[in-house]
C-alpha cells in the first residue's frame, strides 16, 4: 500500500512540476514576444541598439591582444596571462564553444573579453555544485516565509535531493588530457570575477520547485504516518526522549545521531560551510573584490571632508612610483567604472601597468550615507550640490594623496629644506568623466583663487559636464518641468535614489532578466535611451554592474540635479545659485554665483578634452565650448573626438580611447626637484570661500 501511495504521489508531483514550469515559461515567452512586437514599431531603435551587443556576445577563449600602449610596460602578471592564454589557444584545437546553449541561458555581464572568458569557465563549474546554487536561490525565495512563519532552515536542507548531486571525481584526467581541466586552470589565473546574479524568473522557477517539493514531502510524511502507525509512534517516542535528555543535559545516542554532521572523504575533502544568513544571489562585489581577484594590489583609504562626509579613496598602489594618476567617476557611478572591463580594457589597470600609482576617488552620494554623524538624517546628508564635490570631496582626496606620497617618498629627499619649500616629489594627473570633469575644474579654479596649491600636473577630461544648453528635446522638457516642480519637490525629495534594499536588489535581478530575454532587454534599452535623449550607451548592461547593488547604489542629490538644470538654463558653467542675491553674497561675496568660464585663465596646467560623437547626454558641442573658452584664456588645451556614446568612456572596452589617454599621461614629465609656489592671482577675487549651505 505504501509503495502504491508513493508512486501516485511521485507521478502527481512530476505532473504538477511540468504544468507549472511550462506555464511559467509560456508567460515569459509571451512577455518576450510582446516586447519584441513593441520593439519592432518603436522609431530610432536601430541607432540606439547599434554596437551595444558586444557585451552580450558569447565568451571567447582567445586572450585579448595587448594594445599598443601595453607592449612596453605591461606588468609581469598580465604578460604571463597573455602568453598563457595564447599558448593554450595554439596548443589545442578543441572547440570550447560547445556549450553555446548554456551561454545563451546565462549571458555574461558587461566586462572585458577576458572577463567573459572567465565567466564561461566558471559556468562549467556550476555543473559540479548546482546544489549550492539551488540552496542560495531557495533561501532568497523563502525569505518572506521565514519572516512571517519562522520557517526553520533545516527544511531547505531536507528538501534538496542530495542523492542526485554530482560529485567531483577523484580520477580526473591531467591538464594535458582534459581541455576542461586546462580551462579551469586558466580561470584560476585570469579572473574570479564571475556573474553571481540570478534573475527574478530564475528565482521564481526555483521557488516553485521548492514549494512543490515541500508540499509533496509533507503529504508523503502524513501518508506514511497514517499507513505506518508503529513507525510513527516510535518516532514520537524518540523525539520525546531526545527532548528529555536534552533538558537533563544527558546526551542521547538517538538525538546525537539525528544532528546533521559533516563527514570528510577522499572525494570531498572539504567540509561544507554552514551559513546562517540568506544569500540573495545578487552580485554585490566591490571594487576591492574585482581588483584583488585580478591579482593586483589594493588599498582602501577613508577620507573625511571638512563637512564630515566619509569618502572611500581606493588605491592600486605603487608606493615607490613618482607618477600618480587620480581617476574620478561621474554621476550615478563609482570607482567600479574604472575597473569593470577587466585586465586589458580598464583605465585603472592600464595606468598601473604603465608604472603609475593609481588612486580611485568616490564622491559623496551613496545610499550607505557614510558620515561622521551616525545620526545624520537623509535630508541633511543629501543637502549638497556640485559645489561640494569640487570644494570638499576632491580637495580632501587630493590632499590625502599628497600626504601619502610625501610620506612614502620622504626617504628619497636628500635636501631637508625641499619639503618646507612646497616640494612635490611626484606628478599627479587627473582623469575624470562627466560630472567628475566639472568637479575637478571647480577644484582647480577655486584653489587658484584661494592661492592654494592644487597639486595637479595634467587633467584629462572625458565628456566633462558644465555646459548643457545644446541638448535634446527630452532634456529641455525635463529642465522646464524640474524648475516648475522644484518648489514642491524640494521639501519632500532630498535626492533621487532607490530607498529600500529590497527594490535595489530587485533592480539588480531584473538587469539579469533583461539579458536573458533579448526582446525585453532591447525594449528597456530603447526606452531608457529615449529618457536620456537617444544616447546609445548600454544602459541595461550598466545596471547589471556590481556597484548597482542593494548596499551602495549611487544616488543623485536634489541640489545636484538642480545645479545641472541651472547650468543648462543660464548657458554658463557656474557654481550653484542659492536663489537670492543675499544668499549668494554670503557664499560668494557677490549677488551672482561664480561664472567659472570667466576664470579659465587661472588654469595653469595642460588640459585634454575628449568628446563622443554619439554622446547625447553631453554633446561634443558642449565639450567644444570648454575648449574655446580655455583656448581664448591661454590654457594649454587639446580637443579630441571619438565615435563613442556617453558611457563608452568608462564601461566599454575602447582600445583607441585607452591608447589616447595613455599617450596623454606619458606627456607628463618627471617631477622637478623644486616646484613653484602658486602665483598670486591678481585682479581676481581672493576671498572666495564656498560654503556647504548647511
Amino acid at each position: 500500500m505504501q509503495r502504491a501511495v508513493d508512486t501516485v504521489l511521485a507521478v502527481t508531483k512530476e505532473s504538477v512540476k511540468t504544468f507549472t514550469y511550462e506555464s511559467l515559461h509560456n508567460i515569459v515567452r509571451l512577455i518576450n514576444g510582446v516586447s519584441a512586437l513593441l520593439l519592432s514599431i518603436l522609431p530610432g531603435k536601430a541607432s540606439i541598439l547599434e554596437g551595444i551587443h558586444g557585451w552580450e556576445l558569447r565568451p571567447t577563449f582567445r586572450g585579448p591582444r595587448l594594445p599598443r600602449w601595453m607592449e612596453n610596460g605591461v606588468s609581469s602578471f598580465n604578460q604571463f596571462i597573455h602568453e598563457f592564454s595564447v599558448d593554450s589557444d595554439t596548443s589545442s584545437s578543441v572547440d570550447y564553444s560547445s556549450d553555446g546553449e548554456d551561454c545563451d541561458i546565462y549571458p555574461p555581464s558587461p566586462l572585458s573579453q577576458s572577463s567573459r572568458f572567465s565567466r564561461e569557465s566558471s559556468f562549467t563549474k556550476q555543473n559540479r555544485s548546482w546544489i549550492w546554487w539551488i540552496g542560495c536561490i531557495i533561501s532568497w525565495a523563502l525569505f518572506p516565509v521565514k519572516l512571517l512563519f519562522a520557517l526553520p532552515l533545516y527544511i531547505i536542507n531536507s528538501a534538496l535531493p542530495s542523492s542526485n548531486a554530482p560529485r567531483s571525481s577523484g580520477n580526473n584526467p591531467s591538464v594535458a588530457q582534459s581541455p576542461r581541466r586546462l580551462q579551469s586552470l586558466k580561470d584560476h589565473f585570469v579572473q574570479r570575477a564571475t556573474d553571481r546574479r540570478h534573475g527574478v524568473v530564475e528565482d521564481l522557477h526555483l521557488a516553485i520547485e521548492f514549494s512543490i517539493e515541500s508540499a509533496f514531502d509533507y503529504v508523503h510524511k502524513v501518508a506514511h504516518s497514517i499507513l505506518s502507525p508503529a513507525d510513527t509512534l516510535g518516532s514520537v517516542c524518540r523525539w520525546f526522549l531526545s527532548k528529555l535528555s536534552f533538558q537533563n543535559d544527558i546526551p542521547s545516542e538517538d538525538f546525537v545521531s539525528s544532528c546533521p554532521t559533516t563527514v570528510l572523504s577522499d572525494k570531498d575533502p572539504a567540509p561544507s560551510e554552514r551559513k546562517s544568513s540568506f544569500n540573495l544571489n545578487t552580485d554585490a562585489r566591490t571594487c576591492q573584490d574585482v581588483i584583488t581577484e585580478l591579482g593586483y594590489p589594493y588599498e582602501a583609504i577613508r577620507v573625511v571632508t571638512t563637512d564630515g562626509y566619509v569618502l572611500l579613496l581606493e588605491r592600486i598602489p605603487r608606493r615607490d612610483s613618482r607618477k600618480v594618476v587620480y581617476l574620478q567617476h561621474g554621476i550615478l557611478d563609482s570607482s567600479m567604472g574604472w575597473v569593470s572591463n577587466g585586465v586589458v580594457g580598464s583605465p585603472a589597470f592600464a595606468a598601473y601597468d604603465q608604472g603609475y600609482d593609481v588612486f580611485l576617488g568616490n564622491l559623496r552620494g551613496l545610499v550607505s550615507r557614510e558620515h561622521i554623524d551616525k545620526n545624520i538624517s537623509s535630508r541633511q546628508y543629501w543637502n549638497y550640490s556640485i559645489n561640494e564635490h569640487g570644494t570638499q570631496d576632491i580637495p580632501a582626496m587630493v590632499e590625502k594623496i599628497h600626504d601619502i606620497k610625501i610620506s612614502e617618498l620622504k626617504s628619497n629627499q636628500s635636501d631637508p629644506e625641499e619639503e618646507s619649500n612646497n616640494d612635490q616629489p611626484y606628478k599627479l594627473c587627473a582623469i575624470c568623466h562627466s560630472l567628475g570633469g566639472a568637479a575637478i575644474l571647480i577644484y582647480a579654479i577655486t584653489r587658484r583663487i584661494e592661492e592654494k596649491p592644487h597639486r595637479l600636473s595634467r587633467m584629462i577630461l572625458l565628456s566633462p559636464a558644465g555646459f548643457h544648453h545644446d541638448s535634446t528635446v527630452v532634456f529641455t522638457v525635463s529642465e522646464f518641468l524640474f524648475f516648475l516642480l522644484a518648489p514642491l519637490l524640494a521639501p519632500i525629495l532630498p535626492a533621487f535614489y532607490i530607498p529600500t534594499r529590497f527594490f535595489r536588489m530587485l533592480l539588480n535581478k531584473l538587469a539579469r532578466d533583461f539579458h536573458n530575454l533579448p526582446a525585453v532587454g532591447g525594449l528597456v534599452q530603447t526606452l531608457m535611451s529615449y529618457v536620456v535623449g537617444g544616447d546609445s550607451s548600454n544602459w541595461v548592461g550598466v545596471l547589471g554592474l556590481p556597484h548597482y547593488n542593494m548596499n551602495d547604489m549611487p544616488g543623485v542629490a536634489f541640489r545636484v540635479a538642480l545645479h545641472l538644470a541651472q547650468m543648462k538654463r543660464s548657458k554658463k558653467f557656474a557654481m550653484f545659485d542659492y536663489g537670492s542675491p543675499a544668499a549668494n553674497m554670503e557664499v560668494y561675496g557677490s549677488p551672482e554665483p561664480l561664472d567659472l568660464g570667466e576664470y579659465y585663465s587661472l588654469i595653469d596646467i595642460p588640459v585634454d578634452l575628449v568628446a563622443g560623437r554619439k554622446d547625447r547626454v553631453i554633446k561634443p558641442s558642449m565639450v567644444r565650448n570648454h575648449y574655446k573658452l580655455m583656448k581664448d584664456a591661454g590654457v594649454e588645451v587639446s580637443f579630441s573626438e571619438f565615435e563613442y556614446a556617453h558611457l563608452d568612456f568608462t564601461f566599454s572596452h575602447c582600445e583607441e580611447l585607452l591608447s589616447y589617454v595613455m599617450s596623454r599621461l606619458l606627456l607628463v614629465g618627471p617631477p622637478s626637484k623644486q616646484m613653484q609656489r602658486p602665483k598670486s592671482v591678481k585682479g581676481k577675487r581672493k576671498d572666495l570661500q564656498v560654503k556647504t549651505g548647511k
